[in-house]
């Protein structure tokens, strides 16, 4: 395999954005915290909220001491609203499992609530500095162009973490940068669609610049409509609930204008499973 390791350092250290969490002394509750809202969310929007969450919740210790329901108030329109109670609850686990410290561990990471493979691996190689692979989709599309000459990446499996391994140097600090190069540069140049090969770092060396660029299909799991959705319904639920002076709104004033009552209804009953919102004596609030 051809080296990629030495063009991806060369490359971040001259490229890579100014991202909060890249910054010195971030720490790990902050990287944590910011790996939770980067799920399927993007940067622009994330960093003003990380910036206000890590504001009042400077420590796991301050949001464990808050309720669920002001996690998911500060959480506002992220989306996806049950990290914000996962957050939460994995703060509370810290809390009480580890004396108030993120866990450097990638196993005692993963037992927290929330917390998937990814997230655990981030925190321990760029809060710690260990050394693992650490894939998410921009480098898995790294990988299949530069590696394996395809053009979009397959369904995630255990395989990526494999082949990212394969391409990281020895050295710890060295490794964590190269996991973040090619995060970075899925990002910004070897994108899903119109790659800016022109200036990309690995096109003397990418298998799918050598073939001719052949178009390999694409497996990617296409994310529903989000105009008329479910998502749109608890979305819209949840912001009644955030807005109102207590936090709470009789279930006969909940969106009353919802287009489809029986979305809406459904969107409510779904919010209450998943914790998200209570409704007691003809009442509907943030969870308590």
């Amino acid at each position: 395999m051809p080296d990629l390791a030495t063009p991806l350092v060369t490359w971040y250290r001259s490229n890579a954005r100014d991202l909060p969490w890249r910054r010195p002394g971030f720490g790990a509750w902050g990287t944590l915290v910011s790996e939770f809202m980067l799920q399927q969310t993007p940067v622009n929007r994330v960093i003003p909220h990380l910036d206000a969450w890590l504001e009042r919740w400077p420590t796991p210790n301050d949001l464990a001491a808050a309720t669920p329901a002001d996690a998911v108030r500060q959480w506002a329109n992220l989306g996806y609203p049950r990290r914000a109670l996962w957050l939460h609850r994995a703060a509370v686990e810290i809390r009480d499992l580890h004396d108030g410290v993120v866990p450097r561990d990638v196993d005692a990471l993963l037992a927290l609530t929330g917390i998937g493979d990814y997230t655990a691996r981030a925190v321990a190689v760029f809060a710690y500095g260990d050394r693992h692979s650490v894939v998410d989709t921009n480098t898995r599309r790294v990988l299949a162009r530069a590696v394996d000459g395809r053009s979009q990446p397959g369904p995630p499996s255990r395989r990526d973490l494999e082949a990212m391994a394969a391409i990281l140097p020895d050295e710890r600090a060295t490794a964590a940068v190269v996991n973040a190069a090619a995060m970075e540069l899925g990002a910004t140049v070897c994108v899903a669609r119109n790659p800016r090969c022109g200036v990309c770092p690995l096109s003397d060396r990418c298998a799918w610049r050598a073939a001719g660029y052949p178009d390999t299909g694409d497996e990617r799991r296409r994310q529903a409509r989000y105009e008329g959705s479910d998502r749109q319904a608890r979305g819209a639920v949840l912001k009644t609930l955030r807005d109102a002076g207590t936090h709470a709104v009789a279930l006969a004033h909940v969106v009353p204008d919802w287009p489809d009552a029986r979305q809406r209804d459904r969107a409510i009953d779904s919010l209450i499973a998943d914790g998200l919102a209570e409704a007691v004596e003809g009442m509907l609030r943030l969870p308590s």
